[in-house]
């Protein structure tokens, strides 16, 4: 899942979700439903790099356990982590940290 277009597909697949672009063109904003930002892509970015929501002891976990995992540029560094898509992360891995930011924020 190094692809944009195919992270993108994942993700509007998820329930009533949204594409913004409130920073300007280059990031893509991807809301739930009840209008919270769960995923942001930096487009055109190489590797690509996406921001994910996460559990702040997960955050911590993912960080130590890989070196393309990121405090969230521009985001809270204890809830938000910029994933580089060099391959080091799964693409289970990467489908399922999008899936938890989702959850995260449609609670």
């Amino acid at each position: 899942m190094k692809n944009h277009k195919e992270i993108e597909e994942y993700i509007l697949s998820l329930p009533n979700t949204r594409l913004d672009y409130p920073f300007g063109e280059g990031t893509a904003v991807y809301r739930a439903a009840n209008d919270k930002m769960f995923v942001l892509i930096s487009e055109g970015s190489q590797p690509l790099r996406i921001s994910v929501k996460t559990d702040p002891n997960l955050s911590e976990i993912l960080r130590e356990r890989y070196e393309t995992v990121l405090p969230g540029w521009h985001l809270n560094k204890k809830h938000w982590n910029t994933l580089i898509l060099t391959g080091q992360l799964a693409d289970d891995e990467v489908r399922d940290l999008i899936r938890h930011s989702f959850e995260l924020v449609s609670v």
